[in-house]
């Protein structure tokens, strides 16, 4: 479920984690900054060509020759700013776990409509569906498809099952608590029955708590500490202590050799 700026996700722990929808003006602002860093990446490479290939020019490109090399040149060319047009997205949404250059810019992320990362699949599911989100030439559907979504998606989002959430700390949240957690010595758990569901949701936690609202992350704190407590026998209350539980647990888990680091 979601609220009109927020995206709400129940998990199978009951715990409810919430992320902050990224709306069109935030996308727009990515993608501008995304646009540039291709104009910049395709004149670059019509720099080369001219350099590497000085002899050749536009008007024997383009002449019907009895010679193949001009046209296989000319299909590279066409080729390659193919590529950083539509590839350039789904390449870094796989690579730098669902953000673009302009995306990290302006500190927005696609995550799955589950609150789990992107796959490389997935980035390029979304993508498939830009030129079309793009008509007719200002992204008058992908707009259209986002004022009309109560998840602000696009289409490419409806196809690939994603979101598009804020990564930048609330505005006006205060220091939480006016201190850091810190990691001290703990007690050995057995993190034997611990559940890849279970590891899933410390690692959504661990990775947005620092975007949540004081309350909202002591809360999450405590309940997720309640689930994982009951399955390593432990009880714990109180923030900071459940943080540094959790964070305890996490890291006995990954040393464990459970986690693939």
């Amino acid at each position: 479920m979601s609220s009109p700026d927020k995206l709400t996700i129940e998990t199978p722990e009951q715990t409810f984690l919430e992320f902050p929808l990224a709306g069109i003006g935030s996308r727009f602002l990515a993608l501008v900054a995304d646009r540039v860093l291709q104009i910049v990446v395709g004149g670059v490479l019509l720099l080369l060509i001219v350099t590497l290939f000085p002899a050749l020019r536009w008007t024997h490109l383009l002449a019907p020759t009895g010679s193949l090399g001009p046209q296989w040149i000319l299909a590279i060319i066409v080729l390659g700013f193919f590529l950083i047009d539509s590839g350039y997205f789904a390449f870094f949404e796989s690579v730098w776990n669902g953000q673009t250059p302009g995306k990290r810019y302006i500190k927005i992320r696609v995550i799955k409509d589950d609150g789990r990362p992107i796959t490389a699949y997935d980035a390029i599911a979304r993508n498939l569906l830009r030129t079309v989100d793009a008509l007719p030439g200002i992204y008058g559907v992908g707009m259209l498809s986002v004022l009309f979504s109560k998840q602000n998606k696009r289409l490419g989002d409806y196809v690939a099952g994603t979101v598009v959430v804020h990564e930048k700390i609330i505005e006006g949240a205060r220091p939480f608590l006016g201190e850091s957690v810190h990691r001290d010595s703990s007690p050995i758990y057995d993190v034997s029955r611990i559940t890849l569901d279970e590891l899933h949701v410390m690692e959504v936690f661990f990775q947005r708590r620092d975007t949540f609202d004081p309350a909202l992350r002591t809360s999450m704190a405590a309940q997720i500490a309640s689930r994982i407590g009951q399955n390593v026998g432990v009880r714990v209350a109180g923030w900071p202590q459940t943080e540094r539980f959790l964070e305890a647990v996490y890291e006995q888990f990954r040393s464990a050799g459970r986690l693939r680091p």
